[in-house]
């Protein structure tokens, strides 16, 4: 479904148009098939809960139209309805791998929770108010605001849901009920009678009336309601305090009350006792034992037929809008256990109340054994009950309770009689609570990266080695490192276990308390490989560096070295070694003046061998270069260091390159040795370092626009330039875009349209870095190297693709310029068939749009909003990464997403939640 919403698009007027369009090396929405792959984490606006009994699936429904399946260990699955509404219904057809919903458009939906898509829609057209599927089987009570009661069914075979011509006629349950027609009170819940084998259904409505219908007989079984409560009833109080049975009566003599149902569930499991919610904060236990007589329903009133029980003797009650009951282990209705939400008096806490109740007798005998309130952690949403495994028949069961925002919590029966029994009451524990596979929020992330690794190589080996034996515990969805996910629904990714595993893909995210955890992300489930803190001042004893803690502002690995920089928010830079057994290893302190040598303890592992302190303005850009022997670093007062990862040393650092002190946005590295370009760097399996002889420059640019391009050797400035921007504009980052593919294709393209290029620059020499000598040689050096080569430059407001040379001339001589008409805030490039094709920028709106390379021209666009329903956070940029593949992971507030664009690509292999 995700692929419908790209939508194609004809030539951008700012685009050049050409027949060939479609030529090499040209991307066309044929190449694509963007699509959700993994999703983790249930949305804040989660609102409704459900559960299958028998597949173990729990499934949660949100305000904007998303139902979030979760079953087994990182078996999780997001359904994303057509129209951004609430639902108000949520149920599984159990055990038969259907899933329905039903929005507040009373648009009833079937999902395929296989395929995850919708196979059958029914619009109702009046307002329905209550919904229940008949357990086993497809069928579906439907109630209305009218009083009506319909019925649908699913037919799985023909993928099709339809209303059935049987229907409960609203004149008929008027008559015995005593009520006139014209203004039949609405329907506000339908029960399948237990042990009725599905011919009997209760009907509750709105003004407090109960009918049993059944549906083989076509008849009015039993009728209960208001006039009732005119009779001597008993009130048990539901206090802590107060446990023992009071009788009074339920209403003032000869009086009748209108009391409006809000909640109902059956409490006992033959469905003779009923429990019932009332909007004034009542509840009900109703006795419907007694069949009614044909004629004279009237005569069979009975002071026995119902009690009544109050959690709170206050005027003012909260209504009781949730009630569940679950009968004790002992396959006894005599002794249960109510689970109530509301009926206390209004007070800050938001509380879940869990009745412990036993009648000897029948319901005139209804005592409160034991109450207790379960404070939550967050206002209350909903909740369900589970059947323990293996204990269908006993009773057993797991409380799952859903809170804001999207925090589900799980309490089985061995913690809540702890609980129970305490005498001091302590707020209760549970024995598990959802978490996500990668944290988002506890600790905050702050940066992530997404990094291919060759499956040949020594990195990926030496990953899998690890990732095969020593299985580092992780924080898991959902999991804790004591108790095990009570849930177990759904086939999980098993190809993580091959036999010929390798680690392809690794996801490293950066955190505010200066921790890095590094993930296997080659298939859906992740794995953590390393966590690298900030156990540095253990690592040497005396050596105690200030700053090591402080938020992770920049991140990126190397295969190559096996290694990755982190920078923070103090400007340190920190660099471990991930893989191999360190005999001698040293951990180096460069500092701005000095530099400190400390002997490290053989170990296996990773290990940080080297920290940079060399300012502290914050470090905004990390990149190595050279095949990982060096590493350029940029930071937020505009200066650059270029690091010598190999001898540990600082090359050089820059002053300020641009005049206002910007922030340096990006880097790009371009080497004119004999072997491949950086930028398109062979694989890792063999390690080989250039010598330094070897030329190659790198390009900086600022925030501001200043695009420098120094002699990366000794930080000579081979050109500078100042590229004119509006006022609100800034730039975002830079390609180095090489190959035959992408230089012909717009060749190609050129030579069609009768290009002439743009010129947007002014050149000026910076006053921040030393004077340079043989700038112009330098300068006719490296443009004659650069003549296959472009370089898209990204602004927020516009896109340059320029050639490399006019560029290292102090030029932008724009081949293509495109004027975006929202403001971007993100871009990454990709590839198909190893050749660079793609351009993907994400604007502040929340729209996504995917350009050719060849010709900036716009080929497809959607929405956060339309796929995810996630709107556009403030810094969301910095938890958006990519590879070269067309991957993209997005984090949002406790959600995390993998997207994959291209058609082709299918390395991130989902976890399937089926039958």
């Amino acid at each position: 479904m995700f692929s419908k919403f790209f939508q194609k698009h004809a030539a951008s007027p700012h685009c050049p148009t050409s027949k060939s369009n479609v030529s090499k090396g040209s991307l066309t929405s044929a190449d694509l098939n963007p699509r959700l792959t993994v999703h983790y984490g249930i949305p804040a606006t989660a609102s409704i809960l459900t559960c299958d009994l028998i597949q173990r699936l729990v499934a949660v429904g949100t305000l904007d139209g998303r139902i979030k399946v979760i079953g087994g260990e990182n078996v999780e699955a997001l359904l994303v309805s057509p129209k951004q509404l609430p639902f108000k219904h949520l149920e599984f057809l159990q055990n038969q791998g259907f899933l329905v919903s039903m929005s507040n458009e009373n648009e009833i939906q079937v999902w395929d929770l296989e395929q995850r898509q919708i196979v059958s829609i029914i619009r109702w057209e009046s307002n329905i108010t209550a919904f229940k599927v008949i357990h086993d089987t497809s069928y579906m009570y439907l109630g209305d605001e009218h009083g009506m009661v319909s019925v649908v069914k699913y037919d799985a075979e023909r993928r099709k849901l339809a209303q059935l011509p049987y229907y409960v006629p609203t004149n008929v349950i008027a008559e015995v009920a005593g009520i006139s027609s014209p203004n039949h009170p609405s329907v506000v819940g339908v029960l399948p009678q237990p042990c009725s084998q599905g011919n009997r259904v209760l009907i509750a409505y709105e003004n407090g009336l109960l009918v049993i219908w059944d549906v083989s007989e076509d008849r009015v079984v039993l009728v209960r309601g208001n006039k009732d409560l005119q009779l001597q009833g008993r009130t048990a109080s539901g206090s802590a305090k107060e446990k023992k049975l009071e009788v009074s009566d339920c209403t003032a003599d000869n009086d009748e009350v209108e009391k409006q149902i809000s909640s109902l569930c059956w409490a006992s499991n033959d469905g003779s006792i009923l429990a019932v919610g009332y909007v004034d904060g009542d509840i009900m236990f109703w006795n419907l034992s007694t069949a009614i007589p044909k004629k004279n329903q009237q005569a069979e009133k009975s002071p026995n037929n119902v009690v009544k029980l109050q959690l709170s003797l206050g005027e003012k009650r909260l209504p009781v809008i949730v009630l569940h009951w679950s009968a004790n282990q002992s396959h006894s209705d005599r002794g249960c256990k109510l689970f109530v939400c509301g009926g206390d008096k209004i007070g800050p806490d938001e509380v879940l109340t869990i009745l412990s109740l036993e009648w000897s007798s029948g319901i005139e005998s209804l005592k409160c054994i034991n109450r207790v309130d379960l404070i939550l952690n967050g206002s209350f949403v909903d909740m369900v009950l589970l059947p323990t495994m293996g204990e269908m028949e006993s009773g057993g069961n797991l409380l799952f309770v859903l809170s804001n925002p999207g925090q589900l919590h799980v309490y089985d029966d061995v913690c809540l009689a702890t609980f129970m029994s305490q005498k001091e009451k302590k707020p209760c524990v549970s024995s598990g609570q959802y978490v996500m596979p990668i944290p988002t929020v506890a600790p905050c992330m702050t940066v992530s990266k997404l990094g291919l690794v060759d499956r040949d190589g020594e990195f990926s080996k030496a990953l899998s080695k690890i990732v095969s034996t020593a299985k580092l515990k992780a924080p898991h969805t959902p999991t804790t490192p004591t108790r095990k996910w009570a849930l177990t629904g759904g086939i999980p990714s098993l190809l993580s276990e091959a036999a010929d595993y390798q680690v392809e893909r690794v996801y490293v995210t950066g955190y505010q308390d200066g921790s890095v955890r590094i993930w296997d992300a080659t298939y859906p489930a992740p794995l953590l490989i390393f966590v690298l803190g900030t156990e540095i001042n253990g690592q040497v004893p005396g050596i105690d560096i200030a700053g090591t803690n402080a938020s992770v502002s920049a991140l990126d690995i190397c295969s190559f070295t096996h290694s990755v920089a982190i920078g923070n928010e103090c400007g340190m830079v920190r660099l471990y070694k991930l893989t191999g057994t360190y005999d001698g290893m040293s951990l180096n302190i460069v500092k701005e003046t000095e530099k400190e040598v400390h002997s490290l303890p053989q170990a296996d592992g990773s290990r940080c061998i080297a920290v940079f302190s060399l300012f502290s303005s914050p470090v905004c850009v990390l990149q190595f270069a050279k095949f990982g022997t060096r590493l350029a670093v940029g930071f937020k007062c505009g200066r650059v260091a270029m690091l010598d990862v190999s001898t540990f040393s600082v090359l050089f650092i820059t002053d300020s390159l641009s005049h206002s002190n910007c922030p340096v946005s990006s880097f790009a590295m371009k080497s004119f040795a004999d072997t491949d370009t950086l930028v398109n760097s062979p694989k890792d399996s063999t390690y080989t370092i250039l010598n330094d002889d070897k030329k190659w420059l790198a390009f900086i640019m600022t925030k501001d626009a200043y695009l420098a391009v120094l002699d990366g050797t000794t930080g000579h400035v081979v050109s500078s330039q100042s590229i004119p921007l509006k006022t609100e504009s800034s730039a975002i980052s830079m390609y180095i875009l090489e190959g035959g593919n992408i230089v012909s294709a717009v060749s190609s393209v050129i030579s069609e349209t009768k290009y002439e290029p743009t010129h947007s620059s002014t050149h000026h020499g910076s006053a921040s870095v030393e004077a340079k000598s043989d700038i112009s040689a330098e300068v006719a050096y490296f443009g004659e190297r650069s003549n296959g080569s472009l370089i898209l430059l990204c602004f927020e407001d516009a896109l340059h693709l320029c050639p490399l040379k006019s560029v290292i001339q102090g030029k932008t001589d724009s081949i293509w310029a495109v004027n975006l008409s929202k403001q971007c805030c993100w871009t990454s490039t990709f590839k198909t068939d190893d050749k660079e094709c793609g351009l993907v920028l994400l604007y502040r709106t929340g729209i996504l749009e995917i350009r050719s390379l060849t010709t900036l021209e716009l080929v497809g666009e959607s929405s956060l909003v339309t796929f995810l329903r996630w709107n556009f956070k403030t810094n969301m940029e910095k938890m958006i990464c990519s590879s070269n593949r067309g991957q993209i992971i997005m984090i949002h507030g406790c959600e995390f997403a993998a997207i994959s664009l291209l058609a082709l690509e299918n390395d991130f292999s989902r976890p399937l939640v089926t039958v």
